[in-house]
Parts: structure tokens; C-alpha cells; sequence
């Protein structure tokens, strides 16, 4: 019979549960995974001999401080200006209420407080886990480590690690390694999550299927480290990373870390994505049910050249094959004939609208589109009006040369009259002219990240203040604009992470459209992401990794695995490709529903000859499956080939399932042991299929 305390907080399909050590005034893991694993002795158990290392580095602690955990890396590093850095903290309270915990511990001779933070997310398997550190003394603190939480995974064998790599035009590459032993740690300096890794890592126990995963809730810079230690655990921290290496707490003052969501399934990644997909319908809240609407966007077709006449030519064709949505991307206002002017003066060119802009938006409106914009809020180009009028509001260091990033420099969206310049100008375009859509970009990371006259640098908390400020501006539009669809993007999927879902509806993946490319960027993003907020477009693009062409059919089925859009340049094509397109974006509008609020299954890779994506929707029976030949074909019919077959997963066995497009009818056990079939030709590659339960 345990002597120690515990606490167990439940979600639909899991537990977790954590004890109060009876090693020393720390919280640990003692079991975390499906109903039932918390009965009996804890996984994560331990001998509690220690040689050259303290029980505290040992323990599979839930959050420790340097001093307590002195060798095996800390996830607090607190000191007093001048004084040697470590916290000695004790137990003070544990309060619970349905759903939630907090465990408060408190080190009173330097004056800090740390609440470890825990609530069950409704109708999901996810616990979101946070800090709240406290300065309870009479002198300030300086914390050089922060982290959110950590999270221990017992293992039998080397810790199988599944992240998010890649960079710009290659983003979301699913990756993996064994971690026998040592460290891996992922992160990002650039103010934003960036295109090198996303804030998500999964772990599994060698090749078993079960899977634990994280993903951090910020949207600046952030790390997450996972050590696999002796004894047969890893241990997973992470949270944000302070610009100037520290941040000063006053006293009195609370600092409450970003939130990050924990997540486990029995059913591997395949099952851990579905975990993730429930969690960001959960965040979407009643925004959720609003159809995502297929748009065509203008920058493949014109790129900077943007006119009245071009643009409604396009909206025109776009409306003709069906589209719903019509959004001039970069190129609309004044001073914006490339990339090197205009960012910040955000009213719309005279000249390129004659008639007035007002009017330009009423004749796309009268096609029956509704209209977007792109915009850049926190950009501005050195030669616009709003740089010479605030030349203070740039990041900027004193007597230090600047530097020009894609020809522009960065806001400083910490300050709040920067924050107010951003909401006015957004409140006004969505005002004076009749908009349903923005997309939000941002194409330059903070580089010279300082602002004069505000105090010594190391007491600026420049990053969280412009995570603030982001996060402020996006929270108005939501409260002021709630019709408008807010699209997320940063130079592609640079800032794609909880927080940023739960304020958008959409998010923009990567620049690079091509097909193949494509299809892998999706593969990785459908792990971390659900498909009602991934954006994708049908366009001309060529492959920049993979070249090989493909069909329209392709870029359509591929681009209906999240939200339609096509950006290809519509002048260009045939009547008989217009045809084809009104076809397949007619039969999405069909489906979409199902894709956007259905349960996913991912079958096989990219790198497999066929690939495909399985939606469920058992309220109304129907499941999708969009399919897509990427491999050599079988040789039929010169010599005997047979189709490529994807195998289903989740269906009745007993039950039946027709396609009404072949008039052919499936067993259940039938497509979960043979899979569905395709044959591949030369002129035919994807296939998108609708299965009714009978």
C-alpha cells in the first residue's frame, strides 16, 4: 500500500496519473495510458539505489528545478541577481477540481513559487499541461530556464522519436530516429516556430504501437529536448525560449508558461493524429461548422502585377469552375510593384483600381465570390510611408547597421501602439471594404531584435511581448470580425502551432504547391494537424524535390485531403481543364463535410506506389478515401498485372459499403483484407472514392 499521495485526471480513453515522490518534495509520473493502466504497480518504478546521481535526477519528476536536479537536466534554472542559481523548493498544496490539478511547491528562502498546472481537454485524449512561477520574495528573480512541463515515457528498448523537419518549401517532413541514449533537442530562435521543426514530437517504445506525443501551445521561440536516461525511461521537456537568454520576475509578479497539450494512443502515430485532428476541432469551437469555403487565390497567376481588370478576369474564370471564394494576394496596394515597397501603407493602388477599390470589390462580390485580401501586418519596407513616420517601431539596435530580409524589415508587435496600428489598419480594411477573408503572412524573421530606450536589453522579454501582441491582434479580429476566415501563415508553415489554430481557421502549410512536394508536406502535417484547418491548392507549380508530373486529377484529390483552393493561372487553361475542374470541386462540396469533421486514417507513405487517405463519418455513414498513384505501374494489360489496393482500416467487417460511381459493392472484412482497388494508367493517377455503409 503506497504511503505517498496521488492524483488521477481521466479523458475519454486515458489516464494520467502523478504522485508526490516519496523520494523528496517533487511531483512524478506514475502512469500514463488507457483506462485501467494506473491499477497496479507503476511502469515508471524505480530501485532507488543512485550512484553518482541524486534520486531527484533518477525519478521520472514532472518538474524540477536546478538545485534539486542538479545532473539531469532541469526544467527551472531561477537565482536572485548575484546569488548562485538553484531552487530548494517543499510541497506546499495540491487543489483539485473536476478535470483539473494544481500542485503547489514553494522555495521561501528565495522567494518563488511554482504551480504545476494540469486540465483534461473535454471530448479528447490531450492534457494540457503549464507552469506559474510566483516571485514571493522582496528581490527580483532571474530565470534563465523556464519550461513548461515533462513528460516520462517508460521504455523496454530504444526510444523511437517521430518529429516534424524540413524547411522553407519543405516543411512538415516526417522524420524518425532511435534514441538509445543521449539527448535530441529541436527548437527554434527565429520568433517564430519555423520551418525547420515543428512544436511536436511523438515517442514510442521501440516499434510498439502505442504512442505518446507533445506539441507546445507558442508561437515564438521554443525547444523541446528529450533524453533517453539510464534505467530504460526518456524523459520529454520542453517550452519557450527567452531572446535575451532570461527573464526578470518582480516581485508579486506571476509568469505563466505556455500551455503543452500531452497526447497518448494505444493505435500508434495513425492513432495519436486522430488525438491531435480532436484536439484542434476542440479549439475551432463553433467556428468548427462553418463550411470552409474553396477559394482561388491570384499570386500564381499575376504575382505583383495586380489590376482591376487581371484580377476580376481570373475571378470570373474562378467563379466559373465553381470556386466560392476569390482573395488578391500581395501586390493590391500602394508602392507595391515588387517586393522591395509598400509593406505598411495598406490602402489600396489608385491606379491599379481606377474605379475605386470599394467598387472592384462589389463586381467580384456580384459573381457570386466572396472576396479576401493578403496582408503582412507586422512587415514594413524602408521606403514606405509608415517607416518614415516611425522609424522607432522596427526592431532595431542602437549604432548597430540593420539588415533587409526579403527587402523589408520586422514591427516590433510588443509595443502596444505598434499592436494599435495593426488593429486599426485591420479594423479598416474589414470595415470600408466588404471582406470575408484574410490571410495573414509574415516572410522575415526578427534578426536585429532590440528597442532603444526602453531599458537594458536582458530585462526586455521582447519574444513573449510579440507573441503577446500577435496573439492580442488575432483575439480582436476573432471578437470584432467574427465572419471573417483568418488564414494563418508565415512564409509558409513557419507558425503553425495550438496557438495559432485556435485564433484562425485555416493555416497556409508551405509556399511550395507541387504536387509530389505536396503530398509529402501534407503526409507529415495530417500527423500533427486535422484537415478543416490545412490549406491546399491546385496549381501549374512544378515539383522542386520531386519533378515528376502529374495529373490535374492529382493536384485535385491531393489538395481535397484538407481545404480546396486552386491558384493556378486560369487563363492559361483549356476549356476541357476548366470542365474538370468545375467536376472535382463539385464533387468536394459533396464531401467535404466528411474530410473536414471525419475521422482520418493515414494508408501507407508517400513513398509507397499508392497512397491514400481513409475519412470516416459514421453520422452520416459514408467514408471517403482519396487515393493517389505515385509508383511504377503494374504492366497491364501487356503482361499480368492486377490493381494496387489500399487497405481500409476502422470499418464494420460485417457490414456492407457501395461506391455509387462503379456501382460496386464491399464487404467490410473485403476492403480490411484486400483493400480497395485501383488501376493505375498513364493518363489516370488518383481516384477519390465514397463509400456509403449499407
Amino acid at each position: 500500500m503506497t504511503s505517498y499521495r496521488r492524483w488521477t485526471l481521466r479523458t475519454e480513453n486515458t489516464v494520467y496519473t502523478v504522485r508526490l515522490s516519496p523520494d523528496g518534495p517533487w511531483a512524478e509520473l506514475d502512469a500514463w495510458g488507457p483506462h485501467g493502466a494506473e491499477d497496479g504497480p507503476s511502469a515508471l518504478d524505480w530501485s532507488r539505489r543512485t550512484h553518482f546521481v541524486t534520486p531527484a535526477d533518477a525519478a521520472p519528476a514532472e518538474y524540477l528545478p536546478h538545485g534539486l536536479r542538479p545532473f539531469g537536466g532541469a526544467d527551472l534554472v531561477a537565482s536572485r541577481p548575484g546569488a548562485e542559481r538553484g531552487v530548494w523548493w517543499d510541497f506546499e498544496d495540491a487543489r483539485t477540481e473536476e478535470g483539473t490539478l494544481r500542485l503547489a511547491f514553494h522555495d521561501a528562502v528565495l522567494g518563488l513559487r511554482a504551480v504545476l498546472c494540469y486540465a483534461t481537454v473535454p471530448g479528447t485524449d490531450v492534457i494540457l499541461r503549464w507552469t506559474e512561477l510566483t516571485c514571493t520574495g522582496d528581490e527580483e528573480l532571474r530565470l534563465e530556464r523556464l519550461d513548461s512541463a515533462a513528460v516520462t515515457v517508460p521504455l523496454t528498448g530504444p526510444a523511437r522519436l517521430t518529429c516534424l523537419t524540413g524547411q522553407w518549401s519543405q516543411e512538415f517532413q516526417l522524420t524518425q530516429l532511435d534514441l538509445p541514449r543521449g539527448t535530441f533537442t529541436m527548437g527554434s530562435l527565429q520568433g517564430v516556430p519555423g520551418h525547420a521543426y515543428a512544436p511536436w514530437l511523438a515517442v514510442q517504445d521501440g516499434q510498439a504501437d502505442a504512442a505518446y506525443g507533445v506539441a507546445l501551445e507558442w508561437s515564438g521561440n521554443w525547444h523541446i529536448t528529450a533524453e533517453a536516461v539510464p534505467g530504460g525511461t526518456v524523459r520529454v521537456r520542453a517550452g519557450r525560449v527567452p531572446h535575451e537568454g532570461a527573464v526578470v520576475l518582480s516581485p508579486g509578479q506571476t509568469l505563466i508558461t505556455p500551455r503543452l497539450a500531452c497526447a497518448f494512443s494505444p493505435d500508434g502515430l495513425d492513432g495519436l493524429s486522430r488525438v491531435w485532428h480532436r484536439h484542434e476541432r476542440h479549439l475551432a469551437g463553433e467556428r468548427l461548422h462553418r463550411p470552409r469555403k474553396v477559394l482561388y487565390n491570384s499570386w500564381e497567376a499575376t504575382g505583383f502585377d495586380v489590376d482591376a481588370e487581371g484580377q476580376l478576369e481570373l475571378a470570373r474564370a474562378a467563379a466559373g469552375i465553381g470556386a466560392e471564394l476569390f482573395v488578391v494576394d500581395d501586390g493590391w496596394f500602394t508602392g507595391r510593384a515588387d517586393d522591395t515597397g509598400g509593406l505598411g501603407d495598406w490602402y489600396p493602388d489608385p491606379a491599379a483600381f481606377p474605379a475605386g477599390f470599394g467598387r472592384f470589390v462589389d463586381e467580384v462580390r456580384s459573381l457570386g465570390l466572396d472576396f479576401g485580401l493578403w496582408v503582412e501586418p507586422e512587415a514594413v519596407s524602408p521606403g514606405s510611408r509608415l517607416h518614415a513616420e516611425h522609424p522607432d517601431w522596427v526592431y532595431r539596435i542602437d549604432n548597430r547597421p540593420g539588415r533587409l530580409v526579403r527587402n523589408q524589415l520586422l514591427l516590433d508587435l510588443g509595443r502596444p501602439d505598434v499592436q494599435d496600428f495593426v488593429t486599426g489598419t485591420l479594423d479598416r480594411l474589414l470595415t470600408e471594404y466588404d471582406v470575408d477573408y484574410l490571410k495573414w503572412d509574415m516572410n522575415r524573421p526578427p534578426t536585429e531584435r532590440g528597442r532603444p530606450g526602453a531599458g537594458p536589453a536582458d530585462r526586455l522579454d521582447l519574444d513573449a511581448q510579440h507573441v503577446t501582441g500577435y496573439l492580442r491582434v488575432l483575439d480582436h479580429l476573432r471578437t470584432a470580425h467574427p465572419d471573417v476566415t483568418i488564414e494563418g501563415c508565415a512564409g509558409g508553415g513557419a507558425r503553425v502551432e495550438h496557438a495559432t489554430v485556435a485564433r484562425t481557421d485555416v493555416v497556409w502549410p508551405s509556399d511550395n504547391t507541387a504536387p509530389l512536394d505536396r503530398l509529402s508536406i501534407q503526409y507529415g502535417f495530417l500527423h500533427a494537424h486535422a484537415p478543416h484547418v490545412m490549406s491546399s491548392w491546385v496549381t501549374d507549380a512544378p515539383g522542386i524535390f520531386d519533378p515528376r508530373p502529374r495529373s490535374l486529377a492529382f493536384r485535385f484529390v491531393n489538395a481535397m485531403c484538407g481545404v480546396l483552393g486552386v491558384g493556378a493561372d486560369l487563363r492559361a487553361w483549356t476549356p476541357g481543364q476548366r470542365a474538370e475542374a468545375a467536376r472535382w470541386i463539385s464533387r468536394y462540396k459533396e464531401v467535404r463535410d466528411v474530410i473536414h469533421h471525419g475521422e482520418v486514417h493515414l494508408l501507407g507513405t508517400p513513398d509507397d506506389p499508392t497512397f491514400g487517405v481513409q475519412y470516416d463519418h459514421p453520422a452520416s455513414g459514408r467514408t471517403v478515401v482519396a487515393a493517389l498513384g505515385t509508383g511504377r505501374l503494374d504492366g497491364a494489360p501487356l503482361v499480368p498485372g492486377r490493381p494496387s489496393r489500399l487497405r481500409l482500416r476502422a470499418l464494420d467487417p460485417g457490414a456492407r459499403y457501395h461506391d455509387a460511381a462503379s456501382g460496386t459493392t464491399y464487404g467490410g472484412a473485403h476492403l480490411l483484407h484486400y483493400g480497395l482497388p485501383f488501376t493505375w494508367s498513364a493518363g489516370h493517377d488518383a481516384d477519390l472514392v465514397v463509400l456509403t455503409r449499407r
